[in-house]
């Protein structure tokens, strides 16, 4: 194994008592020389990753898609665990589009009172959260020395406008390549992204079912994220071997089966295409 991808919370905006937040969790390699690298982080992602075994202190960073609030929903609480579950001072990094900067600037900002009280209270804890902010629109990131470099990651821009900019991005490791899409609709961004990689991660929603929804707000979401038969076009352009869907809006069962979701996206795409819950698992190997 290579690569391997964990969806971390398979939900949305809408609340459901079985989903996390959008958050996906890529991993390269065994052990303590793991990197695990978060993408995204929206409400419950430090539980789900404890169902791993995983906590703070194992993310090699953290990537941001958007900065739409689902996705950065505990965005506070990995920069508080990380600082307080590590005992000597261990910076993290946080990778996300123009505006990033100033988002994470105001969440430590907001963690201010609490800052006080921990370094008032705890003798062995002397500094505060370390945190690096590195903001991105297309190419090669490049992390701080001594962290990752196992694993490439290049982003491109994607498409969910008025929500702008927003990235996708793409990790390669010892011949195996996954990409993470974030909200969008399909973009020359993505299909950039996507060319010659094994695996695709996308969010999806039922615009099927939206579209007749009695409620404005719901409807105005049809025109930037993409449906399960648009990420499967976007897959099949760039002859993907598997898609994964995730961000299930309305969430399932509500929606439908995984397999009905499944059936959508097959109508446009024949390679594997995988629905999960939360913590669903997939490994990523080279062709």
């Amino acid at each position: 194994m290579t690569l391997a991808v964990t969806l971390l919370g398979t939900g949305s905006p809408l609340p459901a008592p079985d989903r996390a937040g959008p958050a996906t969790l890529i991993s390269a390699g065994e052990g303590a020389d793991a990197e695990h690298h978060l993408v995204d982080a929206g409400r419950g992602v430090l539980m789900r990753l404890a169902a791993l075994g995983l906590g703070a202190p194992n993310l090699t960073a953290v990537w941001i898609t958007h900065l739409h609030s689902d996705h950065i929903t505990d965005l506070n609480d990995v920069i508080t665990t990380r600082w307080v579950m590590t005992f000597t001072e261990t910076p993290l990094t946080i990778v996300g589009p123009v505006g990033t900067r100033q988002v994470v600037d105001h969440i430590l900002a907001s963690l201010d009172p609490d800052v006080g009280y921990r370094l008032a209270h705890h003798d062995d804890l002397d500094h505060r959260p370390p945190v690096t902010v590195i903001e991105v629109e297309r190419g090669e990131v490049h992390l701080p020395d001594g962290q990752g470099g196992a694993v490439t990651i290049t982003c491109e821009q994607t498409d969910h406008k008025p929500v702008d900019p927003s990235v996708g991005y793409r990790f390669d490791h010892d011949g195996a390549s996954v990409v993470v899409a974030g909200d969008t609709v399909p973009c020359t961004g993505l299909d950039a992204l996507c060319t010659g990689a094994n695996a695709l991660v996308h969010t999806t929603i039922r615009k099927d079912i939206i579209a007749n929804v009695p409620f404005q707000r719901m409807v105005d979401t049809l025109d930037y994220h993409s449906s399960p038969e648009e990420a499967g076009a976007t897959a099949a352009r760039a002859e993907v071997d598997t898609l994964i869907l995730t961000h299930y809006v309305p969430p399932i069962p509500q929606s439908g089966t995984a397999d009905d979701w499944r059936a959508l996206a097959a109508t446009e795409f024949d390679g594997t295409i995988e629905v999960g819950d939360d913590l669903h698992r997939v490994e990523i190997t080279p062709r």
